[in-house]
């Protein structure tokens, strides 16, 4: 038998009678929609075009493609052909993009056409690009295929015979602090984050309408809007463009999604924007959330607003969903709960032991759902992939109690007064403050040459800067007193990365 995962997550639905059923809805004005039936002949066709225009088997695809019904057909109709999809980030600069073109060494590129002028520039330079089908625009620009010429002539194709330790596809990981890496993973994979966390933690159902804010081009999206929905045989509820408040509260009244997945940064603009707005009519059941760890503020409010729990838990590129996570009615906020089943977890110290009770270590973690490794990076994947066990740069504390509480990333931790702190700990503190909307927390070194907190936060609305020895004061009364930022500067935005991770990086370089 064929270890294709297209067999599993697209063809089987037609032999168990699920082909009229929506697959897949777009949030917007032409509510264009896609059956089983429909995903399945497209995937095949899709392969089939492939194969006519040249493209061969483990060849590189990239898809720079917005949320939108020939997301799914490309990645599924790559895996058919045996050609390895490559999602791509749809917020990049061009000078990444160019990047990626080279190191992919990708010999087809599909495109939107609302993101052809960023990328165009970077085509010029790729020694090995030979298919380029721009989706969507009145006209196809100079030597690129429209969706409908790629498509034309296109006859169904059967799925080629892959071992489910093939490499199926790649995630470029957001590159939060440099160039993005090429992940690889196997068809395998796929299945095995919806085996365990979409089947024994969110407990995806066939009658579920997913809707996920975070996009199908990172891992987290990937399994929100396609591993899960499909391997039940649910809907999904795809938005092309940003979410926003406005945006994210049509969607849910309109769409009615059970299911909702969104990224802390999004959830916080969501409680603050709903508590002076309506509240959308939907029939949630749950709510995830991963990216970066939720503040346990934000969890709170989201509950007493919808009387449904955010599962907040942690996942990776490299895992390729969430192995760590709270649990249906199993919620500590603040916490990222215990390891998905399927995964082990265990906490360790620089030279590899394990830490002692009650101590902060580097959490590792091993799973089916690892990745195969990095494209060109051996050095990087020999120390990030170790044996079965997969290290993840977040630092973790183990409570009494079994659970984990995310303390920052290996490279954010910093002593003050000889103590470990943890930044995430005083943005917690900082957005409890009710002036505060957003913060973050970098090392800054004093007159004395020693390291103190300072944040970076982001106020709400009429709030101004004479409330900052107030915040000061709240963080003290917290947390600690000698936890609490020695500096502070208000700023409009915190530079993130598209999954939502704040990248300190760039603060800790404005001083």
């Amino acid at each position: 038998m064929s270890g294709n995962a297209a067999v599993y997550f697209v063809d089987r639905h037609i032999t168990e009678g699920r082909g009229a059923k929506c697959a897949y809805r777009e949030a917007t004005a032409d509510k264009r929609t896609l059956s089983y039936a429909e995903l399945a002949d497209g995937t095949s066709r899709v392969a089939d075009a492939l194969r006519r225009h040249g493209i061969r088997p483990e060849e590189r695809a990239l898809m720079l493609v917005l949320d939108q019904i020939e997301w799914p057909q490309i990645f599924f109709g790559a895996l058919k052909a045996g050609v390895v999809a490559v999602p791509l980030n749809t917020l990049l600069a061009t000078s990444v993009y160019d990047f990626i073109l080279k190191d992919s060494r990708a010999r087809c590129l599909f495109v939107s056409a609302e993101l052809w002028p960023v990328v165009e520039p970077a085509i010029k330079s790729s020694d090995a690009l030979r298919v380029i089908v721009v989706i969507g625009g009145e006209h196809a620009p100079d030597g690129t295929l429209s969706w409908n010429g790629f498509m034309s002539d296109a006859l169904p194709r059967d799925p080629i015979v892959a071992s489910e330790d093939e490499t199926a596809f790649w995630l470029y990981s957001s590159g939060s602090t440099g160039q993005p890496k090429g992940v690889r993973h196997v068809h395998s994979s796929l299945k095995a984050t919806a085996d365990t966390y979409g089947a024994q933690v969110l407990g995806i159902q066939e009658n579920d309408t997913v809707y996920s804010a975070a996009k199908l081009f990172f891992a987290y999206g990937l399994g929100n809007a396609l591993t899960f929905p499909l391997s039940v045989g649910a809907t999904t509820v795809l938005l092309p463009g940003r979410p926003t408040p406005d945006s994210v509260s049509t969607i849910l009244d309109q769409e009615k999604p059970t299911v909702f997945c969104g990224v802390p940064t999004l959830y916080a603009a969501l409680v603050h924007h709903w508590e002076k707005a309506p509240l959308p009519k939907a029939p949630l059941r749950t709510s995830i959330s991963a990216g970066e760890a939720l503040p346990a503020e934000i969890g709170k409010r989201w509950h007493g607003l919808w009387g449904v729990d955010i599962l907040d838990g942690v996942g990776s590129t490299e895992m390729l969903h969430i192995f760590l996570s709270n649990r249906p009615g199993d919620v500590v906020y603040g916490t990222s709960g215990t390891a998905v089943p399927g995964y082990e977890t265990r906490l360790i110290e620089e030279d590899g032991s394990d830490v002692a009770a009650g101590g902060i270590g580097e959490l590792v973690v091993r799973g089916a759902s690892a990745a195969d490794g990095y494209w060109n990076q051996r050095n990087k994947s020999r120390s990030t992939f170790e044996g079965e066990w997969t290290r993840t740069g977040d630092k973790y504390e183990l409570t009494e109690t079994g659970r984990y509480v995310y303390c920052g990333r290996t490279d954010d931790m910093f002593k003050v007064s000889g103590i470990w702190l943890s930044p995430f700990e005083v943005e917690q503190a900082l957005i409890s403050h009710p002036a505060v909307l957003e913060a973050a927390v970098v090392a800054r070194r004093d007159d004395d040459g020693l390291e103190k907190p300072k944040a970076f936060i982001v106020l709400k609305p009429g709030h101004d800067e004479s409330e900052l020895d107030s915040v000061k004061d709240h963080v003290k009364n917290a947390i600690g007193k000698w936890k609490y930022p020695r500096w502070i500067d208000i700023v409009e935005d915190l530079p993130k990365t598209a999954t939502g991770k704040i990248q300190r990086f760039k603060l800790r370089e404005l001083g």
